[in-house]
């Protein structure tokens, strides 16, 4: 290729299987199974779709599979450049019938890819479309064996360990120049030969040089019933971390006293927090934090401060509760965190003392509790030492994403 050619590429996508190895016949052609929301092929003809380089789109079908394409198509980005060709066979013929389609178009590259390959990802077709501009004329994305690989025989006992040293998994997008794999796929056919199992076998057999390049770890062929079922989970919304922030804030006025309640540490002051429990502002505010993350209230619901019982009560006494109240949720409580704005007294020496009873009162790690504290520059209420107040945030890991 010269410096001054332009690359127009073409895409090849072989989807004429019939996928026996991916479950009953009843379920259907496996690249037209949904995976997440949506079927394989149109998770992997919108990669194509968006990338600005891909100017035509053959996909090559069985013509039993008419209309699943036509339904597929409905789902994916719109995209005039998609046309459809029946395949053959084998493979092979498939890809043959494909490469005729782009024939006579302009276009000057072509990427052959599995449909059943939905992870294939732009970075990859970049290093293809770098691999041509550098003069390439076969291009084959792989990655490196890394198994320790056996040769067995016919009686199931290992008869070699193979040398992994230069071996490597073949993936697609197998890509050409498209005059040149045409002609050897054209060379091939008459000879009658019909037993090769990728298009770089055949480039290898037509003399052609194939350089290889980066593939991708997620680039998998979908294959088998659990590759499917294992492709859902990853992309069904309802898989995703069910990850819940909470944010709780509360104040509470300073009297005449002899001492503070904050995160259950007792501080000697010459003040003390009004209010009808040990007022402790800091697991308060948590307490809220928490039932926000399961849409549970907020402490006054739980607590009322009209209620007698609660008159003096320890703090922790909420803060427990509304740990059980997430837990019976499905929630995994992550992290908690405290700020406290307060001109006196000093939190700092009490600090590991009160991450030491968040971390016992929620049952977590004493790293995943974080008491912080601030003045507020004498400005306002906490400045003139007329309150305290807190604020919390909680982050909970429940078991999956409500409906």
């Amino acid at each position: 290729m010269t410096a001054k050619e332009q690359i127009s590429c073409g895409v090849v996508i072989v989807a004429a299987g019939r996928g026996e190895r991916a479950g009953s016949p009843k379920d259907g052609p496996k690249q037209y199974r949904p995976v997440g929301d949506r079927p394989v092929i149109c998770r992997t003809l919108d990669v194509f779709t968006r990338w600005a380089r891909a100017t035509r789109i053959v996909v090559v079908i069985h013509p039993d599979d008419e209309v699943l394409l036509a339904n597929a198509l409905t789902l994916c980005i719109p995209n005039p450049a998609i046309v459809a060709a029946h395949g053959g066979a084998t493979r092979q013929e498939s890809v043959l019938a494909g490469l005729r389609t782009l024939e006579n178009t302009g276009v000057t590259h072509v990427l052959i890819h599995d449909a059943v390959r939905p992870f294939i990802d732009h970075a990859l077709l970049e290093r293809i479309a770098d691999a041509f501009e550098r003069g390439a004329e076969a291009v084959l994305p792989a990655v490196a064996v890394a198994d320790t690989l056996k040769r067995g025989d016919t009686a199931g006992h290992v008869t070699e360990t193979v040398p992994r040293n230069g071996l490597y998994a073949a993936q697609t997008p197998q890509s050409f120049r498209l005059s040149t794999i045409l002609a050897a796929h054209v060379a091939v056919e008459a000879t009658g030969r019909n037993d090769f199992t990728d298009d770089a076998a055949i480039a290898e057999w037509a003399g052609l040089p194939v350089r290889l390049i980066e593939g991708s770890p997620d680039n998998v062929k979908l294959t088998t019933q659990r590759d499917i079922a294992m492709a859902d989970e990853k992309l069904n919304p309802a898989a995703l971390p069910d990850v819940r922030t909470g944010n709780g804030y509360d104040v509470h006025q300073l009297v005449p006293g002899n001492g503070v309640t904050l995160c259950g540490v007792f501080i000697p002051h010459d003040q003390t927090l009004l209010g009808h429990s040990d007022a402790d502002v800091a697991l308060h505010a948590l307490t809220d934090a928490l039932l926000a993350t399961c849409g549970a209230g907020d402490i006054g619901d739980h607590f009322p401060p009209s209620d007698p019982q609660w008159k003096g009560a320890p703090s922790r006494i909420f803060l427990e509760h509304a740990a059980r109240i997430v837990r019976e949720h499905g929630g995994t409580i992550m992290n908690a965190d405290v700020s406290l704005i307060a001109e006196a007294p000093k939190v700092g020496p009490h600090r590991l003392a009160m991450r030491e009873n968040l971390a016992s009162m929620l049952g977590i790690a004493l790293e995943r509790c974080s008491v912080k504290a601030t003045t507020n520059e004498k400005i306002g209420f906490v400045g003139r030492r007329e309150g305290i107040a807190a604020i919390a945030t909680a982050s909970v890991v429940y078991e999956k994403v409500s409906a």
